[in-house]
């Protein structure tokens, strides 16, 4: 029995098949992890939700961005964007299994035994790991309710960049929400720059988070995706970037964390 991480698949449905098949994935018994981020700009969006959702051994997944976007587009609170690839899901026949589905994944997995935890886009440098389970479960909780409507049309927005204990309501939401699906830059004031995309920053005080000595993700090792411009580089110790950036001419990636070996098509 294996576990394999996976980086953002974004619709690429056939080079996640192409990987399992480098991997030799066993269905019936090997876990699969993904780092979020499963549809959106690749071509078969909806192959890749109904495939991770019907897996045989229930598969670990964590919420991205542009997961976050398909439940708002679909929950009618926002309009698609111009790149967007969803029109598959919103019009199939099974889109509200699918939805209902997805809005129940959390924004991060603990898993003590193996010593790893899967987050979107990082793990936010002022909180530890105890606390952002705590945060994580308060979006969680919302999205997976009667009345995770009213949460989409107050989700969008860079506001507020730092974290405070005191924020509220949908300030506080947000912002959980942007560390743990859009973060890339933190200063040393723990201010979010969600604007700069690139792999590296050299002014106004601001790094890459897994920069930060802050961070407390100890004993665990982390595994992340959602920045693609890192191609899989990552010298932090014990922290292990998975974007490489499939959708765009790269390459899908998976980890087997029972050994650390890669693999990649």
């Amino acid at each position: 029995m294996a576990h394999y991480a996976i980086g953002d698949v974004q619709g690429c449905y056939d080079p996640l098949m192409a990987l399992l098949q480098q991997c030799q994935f066993n269905e019936k018994t090997d876990t699969l992890w993904f780092t979020g981020d499963l549809v959106n700009r690749g071509p078969q969006s909806l192959d890749v939700l109904r495939f991770v959702k019907n897996l045989p051994v229930t598969p670990r997944v964590v919420l991205g961005n542009h997961d976050i976007h398909l439940l708002a587009v679909a929950f009618g609170h926002v309009t698609l964007h111009k790149h967007d690839t969803l029109n598959d899901i919103l019009k199939a026949p099974d889109r509200d299994e699918l939805l209902h589905w997805l809005r129940q994944q959390p924004l991060m997995h603990v898993n003590k035994d193996l010593g790893f935890m899967l987050v979107h886009a990082g793990l936010y440098p002022l909180w530890s790991v105890d606390k952002a389970q705590v945060l994580a479960k308060e979006v969680e909780a919302l999205l997976q309710c009667d009345d995770h409507i009213k949460l989409y049309e107050h989700l969008y927005g860079n506001e507020p960049v730092v974290w405070r204990e005191d924020l509220a309501g949908f300030d506080r939401l947000r912002f959980i929400v942007n560390a743990f699906t859009r973060m890339r830059f933190v200063n040393s004031q723990g201010e979010l720059d969600l604007q700069n995309k690139g792999s590296d920053i050299t002014q106004n005080d601001y790094a890459p988070w897994f920069d930060h000595s802050e961070l407390n993700h100890q004993p665990y090792q982390l595994l992340f995706g959602h920045w693609a411009a890192l191609q899989g580089q990552c010298d932090a110790p014990g922290i292990h970037a998975l974007d490489t950036g499939c959708i765009w001419d790269g390459k899908l990636t998976a980890m087997r964390l029972d050994d650390g070996v890669l693999f990649a098509v």
